[in-house]
């Protein structure tokens, strides 16, 4: 590899390479669907994966309930171990203790419950079609 391919690849990394090389997502696929169904930010905006990212650009993933609020610090397009991941960015104090807080949040809530016993039997099935049978004609 020249000189000038490997500065230009340290210049900038494709976004799901980045996420996947940060350890925000298993696989790179996943790191492209996150961005593709909108989970990801980048510098306010929508991007595709396969945009370039550089240090400095805000970042913020959306994974299940938590949000994290990023500023890139340094680029890799490798997987490597989870402490030369963590330096890859820089979460701000405010991401952080609002995780915390969604985190206490969920830790105190109560966990639903399912209350039935499992599948609908054949009888249970057909009264609920009866019941919304009702309801369309009650309704037209």
């Amino acid at each position: 590899m020249d000189r000038d391919h490997a500065s230009a690849r340290e210049e900038a990394v494709r976004l799901d390479k980045w996420l996947w090389a940060a350890r925000f997502f298993k696989t790179r696929s996943l790191a492209t669907e996150a961005v593709n169904g909108g989970k990801v930010e980048l510098n306010g905006l929508r991007p595709k994966p396969s945009k370039d990212v550089k240090i400095g650009d805000q970042l913020r993933v959306r994974i299940g309930a938590f949000v994290h609020a990023l500023t890139i610090r340094a680029l890799s397009d490798r997987r490597g171990p989870a402490s030369v991941a963590a330096q890859l960015y820089e979460e701000s104090a405010e991401s952080i203790a609002a995780r915390e807080r969604l985190r206490e949040q969920h830790r105190i809530a109560p966990a639903g419950q399912y209350e039935e016993r499992g599948r609908p039997t054949k009888k249970d099935r057909r009264a609920l079609s009866a019941f919304e049978e009702r309801q369309r004609r009650r309704d037209r």
